[in-house]
């Protein structure tokens, strides 16, 4: 899995640093999203892709 976020959509919600805070963090000046780890472990891969899911912009890209 590789996992890459778009600055300009992401609006900074956080859901994906909720739902997987071992691969997504946020900028601490605008909670704009920051990708800790850009291919993840399988134990991680149903987190990333509930979190890509439930973001509010779509700002999560995914490529399996």
């Amino acid at each position: 899995m590789k996992v890459t976020a778009d600055e300009g959509l992401c609006c900074g919600s956080g859901m994906c640093a909720l739902r997987a805070d071992q691969v997504f963090d946020q900028r601490e000046e605008d909670g704009i999203v920051i990708v800790l780890d850009g291919a993840p472990p399988p134990e991680h891969h149903e987190a990333v892709r509930e979190a890509a899911s439930v973001c509010p912009t779509g700002a999560i890209s995914l490529t399996e």
